[in-house]
């Protein structure tokens, strides 16, 4: 089957054309004009949307060397997003759909990110642990059947992902602050600076990360401009290292308690490169350690062709009363009533 995935759900304009689970093309439109705010700044972000979608996908098929008369099935990111960012792909590829007579899935972005991994001839081996990091969201999630999630811990505050951009704009070094952060860590000490460990040892699969931004805001005011320039790597390589301890040995503690043949990561943070090494040894607790593409840990289009396809496979098409939602928990995936099974 031949999917198109459209994703829209904050500053990523993104389409994909997938056969079954092959990519066979995938275009991702970052709005860099957000780097100038430290953030993203919604009512831009739709309208950089708006400006950009209609070339976006038609590029992406043009890669791929298929046409719109090709395309089996439309898929879009239905949320949680910014709203007005969401209304955009998701209506353009309901009415592309409509327009063409061809099925159409709403699909959630946190299942989009699960799906990452499973491409190329990869599938689900039930039940699996996910740890879903990303700029909203910081979750474990255990994947115990088809579309079947049972959520046992997330964030309190801060996701990871908004804890690195905070961290970044803290020290100075820009936006999105994962990667800038990561480039800086790669020449400090790990142990340099002694940050807290939020709710390390809380006795559940909760997170909380807004002590760590404060004790890191408090480290800078504590320095001299001229200490702080030469003790970068090192604050850099400690505050990436609080986070990232907390992710593994919390996704380790829930693989010794809940037995499963996979682990995967999923989300933004995902990409990070001190993670994926931290969390390489849990893979002794597993089947399979599942980590996806670091092209398809950020927000894209593949992940929701991917998902949108399993997603028909078992429930059929979405009805046309299910529109954009902002707030769509991944555990609670809503259906509209009499949609074709």
């Amino acid at each position: 089957m031949i999917i198109l995935g459209i994703e829209s759900s904050c500053d990523e304009t993104a389409a994909a054309l997938l056969a079954d689970d092959r990519v066979l093309a995938a275009q991702v439109r970052t709005q860099t004009i957000h780097s100038d705010f430290g953030g993203v700044v919604p009512e831009i972000a739709s309208r950089e949307h708006i400006r950009v979608i209609d070339r976006v996908v038609r590029e992406t098929l043009a890669r791929s060397g298929k046409g719109l008369a090709e395309v089996e099935l439309v898929a879009a990111t239905r949320g949680p997003g910014l709203l007005g960012a969401l209304l955009v792909g998701y209506h353009f590829a309901r009415g592309l759909a409509l327009r063409r007579g061809l099925p159409f899935v709403a699909v959630n972005h946190m299942e989009g990110h699960i799906y990452a991994s499973y491409l190329d001839g990869c599938h689900p081996r039930y039940p699996a642990l996910i740890l879903i990091v990303s700029g909203g969201h910081t979750q474990l999630v255990l994947f115990e059947e088809q579309h079947r999630y049972r959520l046992l811990g997330e964030t309190r505050d801060d996701a990871a992902g908004e804890a690195f951009d905070k961290g970044a704009k803290i020290l100075g070094l820009g936006y999105p602050g994962g990667p800038v952060i990561a480039a800086r860590a790669e020449q400090g000490d790990p142990a340099a600076v002694d940050f807290p460990r939020g709710m390390l040892r809380s006795g559940n699969y909760e997170f909380s990360f807004s002590g760590l931004k404060t004790a890191l805001l408090h480290h800078v005011r504590s320095l001299t401009p001229e200490q702080l320039d030469a003790g970068l790597p090192d604050i850099a390589a400690s505050y990436q290292e609080a986070i990232v301890d907390v992710l593994v040995r919390k996704t380790t503690r829930a693989l010794r308690e809940y037995p499963v043949r996979q682990l995967l990561l999923a989300g933004g943070v995902a990409a990070n490169r001190r993670l994926r090494e931290c969390i390489a040894p849990a893979a002794e607790w597993v089947e399979e350690l599942i980590l996806p593409e670091p092209a398809y840990c950020t927000d894209n289009a593949v992940m929701i062709a991917r998902a949108g396809l399993a997603r028909y496979q078992t429930d059929g098409s979405s009805g046309p009363g299910l529109d954009a939602s902002p707030c769509l928990p991944l555990e609670m995936f809503e259906r509209e009533p009499g949609t074709v099974p």
